[in-house]
């Protein structure tokens, strides 16, 4: 009888299968247990610098224009017709050179009307002045007749004092001459005392007549001054920098008719953010780049209030003006603020502020990776910064924005 033989393969089998479960549960337990790998980045993508330890120049730059030092704006002193152009912009004009010609009959009738009331006014001063003067005249002969009476009044009233004394005459004779004595001395002192008068009102009436004269003659003499200006001529020697008007255009008081300027003696215009102007101070030095060089100067006046952002900085030009330099031209402005002889400095990174601390990643010695550090800035330059903490002379960080992989401690540069 044949006896049932039992399978090996088939008792070995649970084995196996235990086997595989304890090796896939250990896999799984170390797979678990492994850091995710760090990101990568681009090696051409991100910009680095190595952090150095020496004297650093803290500038600040910002864009700006050239000006003319010494500008004429010349506005119209009155409305008028453009009648005639004589030149164009770009012309080269001496003092007193003709520009353009105005016309307004209006202000030519305006004159002739104040000198009309100027004449009237004035020969209302003769004629007061000589009326009054007659009066005087006439007074001071009134004054003689009283004083030759007062005189024949003193005589007689001496004499009919001797003969009253001697009883040639009655006492009440001679009293009635020293009545008539003290009634002319009375006489002359007021008549005396109106000549005063008349006096007095002669230079009161003929003062305010002659203010009245000096006050048309200053009409007379603006009204002149309008109709000239309406004759427009170069203030100074210079170029014709601007005149935007055309024939037969009608302009108002105060509008800008022409401008000259010098365009040998040019300053440049500087726009400064107004986070870094706070340090920015009169006579410090300047280079202005006119893409066609650079010029030295310095800060001679800063706006004393910002407008979109910016501060306006003027900086007068020392060294002598590279060809094509003109009025308006565009330039960029470096101002040196200050001198820092020994500091850790590094290049500006895209992100952070001075006087803050800001996370960055140094690379490894092998440049293989990149680790998230965190660095105190302290003050800033165009291009560098100054790094007071979290760093070392000779470390190279990355310097371009690293805002996507900040929740990462480690980048892999590939």
């Amino acid at each position: 009888m044949d006896k049932p033989r039992a399978n090996p393969k088939r008792k070995r089998k649970p084995f196996y299968i235990a086997g595989g479960v304890v090796v896939a549960a250990l896999i799984t337990l170390g797979l678990s247990q492994l850091k995710p790998a760090p990101p990568g980045v681009e090696r051409a993508a991100i910009w680095v610098d190595t952090v150095q330890r020496g004297p650093m120049v803290r500038e600040v730059r910002g864009p700006g224009t050239l000006v003319p030092e010494d500008i004429w704006l010349i506005p119209a002193i009155t409305a008028g017709r453009v009648d005639e152009i004589y030149a164009r912009p770009g012309t080269q004009v001496q003092a007193g050179t003709p520009l353009l010609r105005l016309s307004n009959p209006d202000v030519e009738l305006q004159l002739l009307e104040a000198e009309r009331q100027l004449r009237a006014a004035e020969s209302e001063l003769v004629s007061q002045r000589s009326t009054l003067e007659t009066q005087i005249l006439n007074q001071e002969a009134t004054i003689a007749q009283v004083q030759s009476l007062y005189n024949t009044a003193v005589r007689d009233a001496r004499s009919a004092d001797d003969m009253a004394e001697k009883g040639l005459i009655a006492r009440n004779e001679a009293d009635a001459r020293k009545d008539a004595l003290h009634e002319n001395k009375v006489r002359l002192e007021v008549e005396q005392k109106r000549l005063e008068l008349m006096r007095e009102q002669l230079e009161e009436q003929v003062s305010a007549q002659q203010a009245q004269v000096d006050r048309l003659r200053s009409i007379v003499r603006f009204r002149r001054q309008e109709l000239e200006s309406m004759n427009v001529v170069s203030p100074a020697e210079g170029v014709l920098q601007r005149l935007d008007l055309e024939i037969g255009q009608w302009v108002n008081p105060g509008v800008e008719l022409a401008r000259v300027v010098q365009p040998g003696r040019l300053k440049a215009e500087l726009r400064i953010p107004e986070v870094q102007a706070k340090d920015v101070a009169i006579g410090q030095l300047a280079r202005i780049d006119t893409r066609n060089g650079i010029v030295e100067g310095r800060v001679v006046r800063i706006d004393p209030a910002s407008q979109n952002g910016s501060v306006g900085v003027d900086v007068a030009l020392d060294g002598e003006l590279p060809p094509g330099a003109r009025p308006d031209l565009s330039v960029d402005g470096t101002i040196e603020i200050e001198r820092l002889p020994d500091v850790l400095f590094v290049g500006r990174p895209a992100f952070g502020n001075p006087e803050s601390s800001v996370g960055m990643f140094k690379v490894t010695p092998d440049f293989r990776y990149a680790d998230r550090v965190t660095v105190q800035l302290g003050r800033n330059s165009v291009n560098t910064i100054e790094v007071r903490g979290g760093l070392q002379e000779g470390d190279v960080v990355i310097l371009s924005d690293m805002s996507q992989w900040d929740s990462h401690p480690r980048v892999r540069i590939q």
